[in-house]
């Protein structure tokens, strides 16, 4: 069986998938490496055979220097994209890491094959407990919409505002460490009241070395009121899809 595909329409799809591929590369949930590369290829073609009405008006000029131009903007393109959403979800990697500093599990870090870095326990946990959440209230959806909407908003020719994409990021970086605050903040003020309560230990009997006394103390206080942070997770990732989303469109609107 012979298909008759026009030129112009196969580069479209093409060049879409591969900012549809640079984006999944970055973007949470979708980067992660229990994701084959094949699958990820597939879905990137998948996602852009449905835009190809809006693919088709930036199709550059069929020479060679034109479309590696062309697939090097989308790469950066998509990349950036990717990179303004997971900024956003680092809020609860951060937040987890902060009580990994502040409880003494930091000793305990191990190395994650998924996302190939040294990871700290309740970082981690946090991670899967945002990831868990993304899916279960349906968000990757709205991640995705958001995405698809780029190419209706910027077309293959068009590149981001580097000014915007900055200005952005300098928001998104203080918004992260802002939300990471707020989930872990409780129970980092709980830790800190124990530290100065055996440091006042300390002071009053010495010979008892309160401060070796005073990690297992912290372990076990951050084990029985994890749960007081993770019931503000369901808000709190809910909040971050928004404004991932907002953020993702807002820097391809015209």
């Amino acid at each position: 069986m012979n298909l008759d595909v026009p030129v112009a329409d196969l580069i479209a799809v093409m060049l879409g998938a591969v900012r549809a591929g640079a984006w999944m590369m970055v973007s949470p949930p979708f980067q992660s490496r229990l994701i084959p590369p094949q699958v990820k290829a597939l879905l990137s073609v998948g996602l852009a055979l449905p835009m190809l009405p809006y693919l088709r008006e930036g199709v550059p000029p069929t020479t060679t220097a034109d479309l590696v131009a062309s697939a090097a903007l989308q790469v950066f393109v998509g990349a950036a994209l990717g990179f303004v959403t997971l900024l956003f979800f680092s809020a609860v990697q951060a937040a987890g890491d902060l009580l990994d500093l502040f409880g003494g599990f930091t000793l305990a870090t191990a190395y994650d094959p998924l996302s190939q870095n040294q990871s700290s326990v309740f970082g981690r946990f946090y991670n899967l407990m945002a990831v868990t959440l993304l899916f279960a209230t349906e968000g990757h959806q709205l991640v995705l919409r958001g995405f698809l909407r780029t190419f209706r908003t910027l077309p293959l020719d068009a590149s981001i505002s580097l000014s915007t994409l900055t200005d952005l990021l300098t928001h998104g970086i203080a918004d992260m460490f802002l939300a990471a605050l707020q989930i872990a903040g409780p129970l980092i003020a709980v830790l800190f009241l124990t530290d100065a309560a055996f440091g006042l230990l300390n002071r009053v009997a010495p010979a008892l070395n309160a401060f070796q006394l005073g990690f297992p103390a912290k372990i076990f206080l951050v084990l029985a009121l994890v749960g007081t942070a993770i019931t503000v997770l369901p808000g709190t990732v809910d909040n971050l899809v928004d404004r991932a989303v907002t953020a993702v469109v807002g820097l391809t609107s015209p």
